[in-house]
């Protein structure tokens, strides 16, 4: 009982520190009361000896310190922000992290302000940023460089480490890193420079296996990576530095070391491996929990590696509270838990069905997979059918890319030696790419799941039915009793869910036209349109609700998409823009404001090209071409008003024309200034409201009117005087409030439309 009494300070701790950032005005009240409860609960069990009021005295110490980290904080992040928060900023800073490319081109690095300026006033601080530089990068941008930022700030969103997002046109490196980074940066670019002359996916891979450089990966390949569940062996994560703390650990023994000297091994080898790699704070945070796993497995205490675990992660906490909201250091904190935890009753469990050894190289994926499984649901809503087979393939090789990697990287001053290692790396590289991509061309691979909170709660209940059937040992009629249950649970949850996901989403695409062109989402109240010409993509905003983007985008098999207008930024067109993020080429957008700042900023950070268009801006599609109506140069204020108008026309796909929001005055704007003719298609604006040009609706004849609008919505849209001069007009109307999604294509010189799988096509 003793070796578990730091999880719930760990636990208090965790959600403390979440709530301390993404609220921070609860900072100060948390540290108060958690102070004072430390007090008084230290007093207590100073009376009681101990027990489990020593055990809440602590939980309410590390509450409050926790706290009383982020208060200390929030004054130098509110003063940024105060001073460069929507302005033009020149910042002084150092580098952090290692900058990474974007699929747009955009390099973005963490950094720490040390002076931000921004017209005439002039801060110092030390707070952390997040740039994003579009052009003009220097060499020399590595961890540890001084570097000047001139661009555009934006306060980040709450729960995020850096202060302010900068998208920057301008870095200048004023000062190349010292103490030793610039040897060590000269190093990893020799063997980064070594990895490429080897071929295939296997020479892409060799950099990220070794030191966590995945600049090379083709986006095919990372995709493939994903699917299959091996994410982890292309950037520096646990199991990276598992294996070379592994590694150190067993050359220690063959020499004949005693433990003591064997630990110290390990540590040295791992400090070295994180200095190689760049030890920003994600692969320290990967270091760290590695460290006590392969430690406390190693000296045969995983029980006391639990309670060293969870206080290694009240430490990291408190230092770093933000990290509380860190997908990553909960991933990596669940599968150091999983290994310590569920690894030997699983592979116990298996050792009856398989061979021991088979067995213990199953138990970690699986055990990875069943606690971490939860929270990657709530990244990507499915689930890998054959992750642990994925693993269990790759295991053998990805301990001997990463070992001959490493050393290759060391071979910095022996070029031909360097070569050799490289070389001797492909080969188990090669086969991880195999692997993958193998794994991911099977059918079915992903199944999708619930989204959100739910599914991960579910996702969860089905991972602790599989751990008791699998790990508890049947030695009397309560355990047989448990293990039915377990399976009962399993079978019904799981079975229930990924059926009804199967038939809601994968079954559901063969519902749909396969010659559709254009889609119009049941997103509830809210816009949120595709189009596609030669499969190539376009979604015109994004609906209020993430869930249900990522439904429509599923039901039509689109997992990429080419091109993302965001007309504005009200919640109901840019709401669910978090289902698209990573997964969109190129961004439109008008006018943005606060919080349409924070979204671009998001959508470019993950890889996105974000472009501010206006009309007379135009571009392709596939076949087809798409053209800027409104707003007018001379419309910069955000809102309806500012909305992006478009027209699409092309082979293939009916002309269309998407008309945002835009108001009845904004239309008449519109139609004085654009060339305008008839269309086939026509999004009704602004869900089909009052507000309305009927003259611009007679000048475009639209043959089909499209209203986006949910059901029993409070506005009394689409109103009946808009549906009037639809009708007048002879349109055939489609609603997502009575029709569900619809979809619209062309089959000869006839319109076809299908209205959510109700009745036979018009």
């Amino acid at each position: 009982m003793r070796r578990v009494r730091m999880l719930p300070v760990a636990a208090a701790t965790w959600v403390a520190a979440a709530a301390a950032v993404l609220v921070p005005g609860s900072a100060v009240p948390i540290a108060a009361v958690a102070w004072g409860a430390a007090l008084l609960l230290t007093a207590l069990a100073v009376r009681a000896r101990g027990g489990l009021l020593g055990v809440l005295a602590v939980v309410a110490a590390a509450v409050g310190a926790v706290a009383v980290s982020v208060g200390a904080a929030l004054p130098a992040r509110d003063a940024v922000v105060a001073v460069a928060g929507g302005r033009t900023v020149e910042i002084t800073a150092t580098v952090s992290g290692r900058p990474d490319a974007a699929a747009s081109g955009d390099l973005w690095f963490d950094a720490v302000a040390a002076e931000v300026r921004a017209g005439d006033e002039v801060l110092s601080t030390a707070v952390p940023v997040r740039v994003g530089a579009t052009e003009g990068v220097p060499a020399g941008l590595e961890l540890g460089a001084r570097v000047r930022v001139r661009g555009t700030a934006f306060a980040a969103d709450a729960g995020q480490r850096a202060a302010v997002i900068v998208r920057s046109d301008a870095v200048e490196v004023v000062a190349s890193p010292g103490d030793g980074w610039d040897v060590l940066a000269t190093v990893r670019a020799r063997f980064a420079e070594a990895a490429r002359t080897l071929p295939g996916d296997g020479g892409a891979l060799v950099p990220g296996l070794a030191v966590g450089d995945t600049s090379a990966v083709r986006p095919e390949l990372e995709d493939a990576m994903r699917t299959s569940s091996l994410t982890h062996l292309t950037a520096v994560s646990g199991a990276n530095c598992a294996i070379v703390v592994g590694l150190a650990f067993g050359l220690a023994a063959l020499c004949g070391a005693r433990r003591g000297v064997r630990v110290a091994a390990g540590v040295g080898a791992l400090v070295t491996f994180v200095l190689l790699v760049t030890p920003e704070p994600s692969v320290v945070r990967a270091a760290a929990m590695a460290a006590i796993a392969m430690l406390a497995v190693a000296l045969g205490r995983p029980a006391v590696g639990l309670a060293v675990l969870s206080g290694a992660v009240v430490a990291c906490l408190v230092v770093d509270p933000w990290l509380a909201v860190s997908m990553g250091f909960a991933l990596s904190a669940a599968a150091t838990a999983a290994l310590l935890t569920l690894a030997r009753p699983l592979a116990s469990g298996l050792g009856r069905l398989v061979p021991m050894p088979l067995a213990l190289g199953i138990s970690v994926p699986l055990a990875a997979q069943l606690v971490c499984g939860p929270l990657l649901i709530l990244l990507d809503p499915s689930v890998p059918v054959l992750g642990v087979v994925a693993n269990l393939l790759a295991a053998p090789a990805a301990p001997m890319a990463t070992v001959a990697g490493f050393f290759a990287c060391l071979a910095a001053p022996f070029p031909l030696l360097q070569s050799g290692l490289a070389a001797l790396a492909w080969l188990p590289a090669t086969w991880i790419a195999g692997v993958a991509h193998a794994v991911a061309a099977v059918p079915g691979q992903r199944v999708p799941w619930p989204a959100g909170i739910a599914g991960a709660a579910l996702l969860a209940a089905v991972g602790a039915g599989i751990a008791v059937a699998v790990g508890v040992r049947t030695r009397g009629w309560r355990t047989r009793l448990v293990r039915a249950v377990a399976i009962g649970l399993v079978a019904v949850v799981g079975g229930g869910v990924a059926g009804t996901m199967i038939l809601g989403g994968v079954a559901a695409r063969w519902t749909v036209p396969a010659d559709w062109r254009i889609a119009m989402c049941d997103v509830g109240q809210g816009d949120a349109v595709l189009l596609r010409s030669e499969q190539r993509v376009m979604l015109v905003d994004t609906g209020p609700d993430p869930a249900r983007l990522t439904a429509c985008l599923q039901r039509f098999a689109i997992d990429h998409v080419d091109v993302l207008v965001l007309t504005h930024f009200d919640s109901d067109h840019s709401g669910g823009v978090a289902a698209v993020v990573g997964r969109v080429g190129t961004v439109l957008h008008g006018p943005p404001d606060a919080d349409g700042s924070r979204a671009l900023a998001r959508l470019a950070e993950s890889g996105a090209r974000v472009m501010a268009v206006e009309a007379g801006d135009v571009g392709t599609l596939g076949d087809a071409r798409w053209r800027v109506l409104w707003p007018a140069a001379s419309v910069r204020t955000p809102g309806n008003a500012a909305g992006v108008a478009l027209a699409v026309t092309g082979e293939g796909i009916p002309s269309t024309l998407l008309l945002a929001d835009l108001d009845a005055e904004a239309q008449v704007r519109l139609r004085a200034s654009a060339d305008l003719g008839a269309f086939d298609v026509v999004k009704v604006a602004h869900h089909g409201s009052a507000d309305q040009d009927p003259a611009l609706y007679e000048r475009t004849q639209p043959r089909v009117a499209l209203v986006s609008v949910g059901a029993g919505n409070d506005y009394g849209h689409p109103r009946a005087s808009i549906l009037a001069v639809l009708r007048r007009l002879g349109a055939l109307i489609a609603r997502t409030d009575t029709d569900g999604a619809v979809v619209v294509w062309r089959d000869g010189g006839a319109l076809r439309i299908w209205r959510g799988g109700v009745g036979p096509p018009d």
